[in-house]
């Protein structure tokens, strides 16, 4: 079903990404002001109370989240912030719910070291539980800044003096692989200065720039972000209703099935909607088939074991 592809007004999603000392939370709060003026900021604080180190920069309120990092305790507080009526919500750090102390790494090695799952098949158990964090933030009615700590190396360069030293530079984000790809922007905030890069940018705003996150840098996201269509709030019950689905269907040929089927209806979701729907139905999919695959060579296993006895 094709119509004519129309930018509609959209919530934030933002990622920052750096390393220790990068100013990724006081970089978050600066935009936060400019993206939402006078609004509600909310920030789910893992990094043991430094969330609240800012709070002259300007008003939040923060929910401090202790050890277990679950995705459930996440999700609990997203669905917090949303029922509060906040207008954006900074999660410092999604890192925590993936590497931290009862994070999915966490939740894996257990799975795996309690059952007899090796640890292939366990990611079966584990995936689920990451994907409904995932989709609780790209899902949320309300703007959304997460940070996510760097994988952290260092680099000899020559300092301004012609000696070598050691400089602290970031890598990859301390979150499953792909991550990325959910986020409308990154930025990749350097220790050196706080200077940003865009690593990606759907806006279009910040593609080739080198710069440090300021109020501004909220108020250019705001204007882009209200230039476009009114949502169409009508299809918001339609779109839960969608997304609930979608994770009762037990194979991918069902999954398919279900598109086809449900195509009349996906067609009347806004641009943002569809994406969100296809992200989720792409989780799903993933999931149907890793857990199939993981059925596969359990079945062969079954079939060898039972030759050999034979």
């Amino acid at each position: 079903m094709f119509h004519k592809a129309e930018r509609r007004q959209a919530k934030l999603r933002l990622a920052l990404c750096g390393a220790a000392g990068s100013g990724k939370t006081y970089s978050a709060l600066l935009i936060a002001q400019g993206l939402v003026p006078n609004g509600k900021i909310a920030m789910i604080d893992t990094e043991r109370g430094s969330g609240e180190l800012y709070a002259d920069l300007t008003a939040y309120d923060i929910a401090p989240l202790q050890p277990p990092y679950t995705p459930d305790r996440y999700i609990e507080l997203i669905r917090n912030a949303q029922h509060d009526h906040y207008d954006i919500l900074i999660i410092d750090s999604l890192s925590h719910a993936w590497n931290g102390e009862g994070g999915i790494l966490d939740m894996h090695s257990n799975v795996t070291a309690t059952s007899k799952q090796n640890s292939f098949f366990a990611w079966n158990t584990v995936t689920p539980k990451h994907n409904a964090l995932i989709d609780a933030i790209i899902g949320a009615d309300l703007n959304v800044i997460v940070t996510m700590r760097t994988k952290t190396a260092y680099d000899i360069v020559e300092n301004n003096k012609g000696k070598k030293e050691p400089v602290k530079i970031g890598l990859a984000p301390i979150q499953r692989d792909g991550v990325e790809y959910e986020f409308t922007t990154i930025m990749e905030l350097a220790v050196e200065r706080h200077i940003a890069t865009a690593s990606k940018d759907r806006t279009g705003l910040f593609n080739g720039q080198h710069f440090i996150p300021t109020v501004a840098t909220g108020i250019a996201l705001r204007e882009w972000l209200t230039t476009g269509i009114e949502p169409n709030t009508v299809n918001q019950s339609q779109l839960t209703e969608l997304l609930n689905t979608v994770s009762t269907i037990e194979n991918v040929t069902a999954l398919s099935d279900w598109w086809r089927q449900h195509s009349a209806n996906i067609s009347d979701l806004t641009m943002t909607d569809r994406e969100l729907l296809r992200i989720r139905c792409a989780h799903h999919k993933r999931t149907l088939i890793d857990r199939e695959a993981m059925m596969t060579v359990h079945s062969n296993g079954l079939d060898s074991d039972m030759s050999l006895n034979h």
